[in-house]
């Protein structure tokens, strides 16, 4: 059982949950510079949660997969889903052993999921293998620093509440040029690689997010599939 196992992602209830929601476009002004128009391409996203992500590249015009480990999120997800009339092929899955075929896709989306897998070196590798030639893996994830600890677990879940307790292993976060290595070795081509983390506070008292001029807390980038 993990705090992903809820199925009140869409109920504007849980802190943790309007905190994943403020992420997004924060995430689109850093991916939608390197994508272009999203309109008709084909993209999964892995470690959808309850689809926030999955939602908002739909509404875009993406035709999209989405899959996460967990079964109550993804129940949410496709709840959400039917009520607003959205195509959206929700699964429960492991990003290790994607049910999807080889080059079945233009952009394979990746937030919020390499800090919390033992076996990035797997993943990286089915989502090679699921991507088109010159496809596009977008990701963020937490840098491996004292800082990024201090703000992600000693603020944000045991000071502030923001997450709870529990959500991160500090132990799994990967600085970029441990990610950059594993993509490398994956036959990825690498781009550039952007700051992205806490900004500020909005009324309701959530973080919000976006760019930031260091990548010590957390990191955002993208990659092109080589085949």
């Amino acid at each position: 059982m993990t705090i992903y196992d809820t199925s009140g992602w869409w109920d504007g209830d849980a802190r943790w949950l309007r905190i994943l929601q403020n992420m997004v476009p924060a995430r689109f002004s850093l991916f939608e510079p390197i994508m272009g128009s999203w309109r008709d391409k084909v993209g999964l996203d892995l470690g959808c949660g309850g689809g926030f992500m999955s939602m908002a590249l739909w509404e875009r015009g993406a035709k999209v997969s989405a899959l996460d480990l967990s079964a109550p999120a993804i129940f949410a997800a496709q709840r959400h889903a039917r009520m607003a009339g959205a195509q959206i092929d929700f699964r429960v899955g492991d990003g290790r052993q994607l049910p999807y075929a080889e080059s079945s896709f233009d952009f394979v989306i990746c937030v919020d999921v390499f800090e919390h897998t033992t076996d990035v070196a797997s993943v990286i590798s089915e989502i090679h293998r699921v991507l088109r030639p010159r496809g596009t893996l977008l990701f963020d994830t937490i840098n491996r620093t004292s800082i990024a600890r201090m703000v992600m677990v000693t603020l944000g879940e045991e000071i502030c509440g923001f997450v709870p307790r529990g959500s991160h292993d500090p132990a799994l976060f990967l600085s970029p040029r441990q990610l950059l290595k594993y993509l490398r070795e994956g036959s990825f081509d690498v781009g550039r690689i952007s700051g992205f983390g806490p900004r500020g506070i909005d009324r309701r008292g959530d973080v919000t997010f976006g760019r930031l001029p260091t990548t010590a807390i957390q990191y955002a980038g993208h990659a092109v599939c080589v085949k």
